[in-house]
């Protein structure tokens, strides 16, 4: 009897224990129960400052665009460009910091925001060859926001969104999401700084995840998201699935050990 009730009590406890439960699967849980509005941290919206091997597409427009075409670089300036003319058409900041304008040459954009960068190119021009009668205009902009998921994830691998501000939450869903064997609860968020890599992980379960400077990407992350504890016993992410897994383990035994004593 006592055999017995030992053997339920396993049974239960490897059953409970190999199912993944719903509160590993709900995301921005309000874990303190608290209604109150959640604030976005200050720190967390800092606009990006360009860095190395970034790709930027730059516009420069005028009244008499005949004026400005020499400064263009070749086709692909427009707005249905595809990634791979962005790549071969766009401006990549080299390993000094510089992009190379056609006619104004090398410009140091190194450590710089979007706008910052606009306002140098717009000087530079002002300064060297036009006057404010040209009404020149010039745009700066990411040529994509690019970054690379991995692990529990539907669809991973690198992945290029044509917005320039991106959260976690909004580039997970665009690699179709977690699985249900991944850990939301330790999302690694790996970032380039020109003093190194830095590796930071976020509970996606947890609200309080929008405060962290991580919630907000950069261009170039990496996300790597971690299977859990279920996938590497192979029990099941679910209790119909467990249940199965569990039976026939102990059908397995069951019927070695008769064979055995027979």
């Amino acid at each position: 009897m006592n055999k017995t009730l030992v053997c339920l009590l396993l049974f239960a406890g490897i059953f409970f224990s190999s199912c993944v439960p719903t509160r590993n699967l709900t995301y921005l849980q309000d874990k303190s129960n608290n209604s109150q509005p959640q604030p976005v941290s200050a720190v967390a919206m800092k606009p990006y400052r360009l860095q190395t091997n970034d790709i930027i597409s730059i516009t420069i427009r005028a009244i008499d665009m005949k004026l400005v075409e020499i400064f263009s670089a070749t086709s692909g300036s427009g707005s249905n460009v595809s990634d791979e003319q962005l790549y071969y058409n766009g401006y990549t900041v080299d390993d000094h910091g510089n992009v190379r304008i056609p006619v104004l040459g090398e410009v140091n954009v190194l450590g710089l925001t979007m706008e910052e960068a606009r306002q140098k190119v717009e000087k530079q021009l002002l300064d060297e060859y036009f006057t404010k009668e040209a009404a020149i205009f010039v745009s700066v902009k990411l040529a994509g926001f690019r970054y690379t998921i991995n692990g529990e994830v539907a669809s991973p691998g690198s992945q290029v969104l044509m917005q320039e501000k991106v959260n976690i939450m909004e580039a997970i869903a665009n690699a179709g999401d977690i699985t249900v064997i991944g850990d939301r609860r330790s999302v690694s968020v790996i970032r380039q700084f020109p003093h190194g890599t830095e590796i930071h992980n976020i509970d996606l379960t947890d609200v309080n995840a929008m405060q962290s400077p991580y919630y907000h990407l950069q261009p170039n992350d990496y996300i790597y998201v971690k299977p859990l504890p279920q996938k590497a016993w192979g029990t099941g992410t679910t209790g119909l699935q467990s249940f199965t897994t569990i039976v026939s383990v102990l059908t397995l035994v069951t019927t070695t050990f008769l064979l055995l004593t027979r």
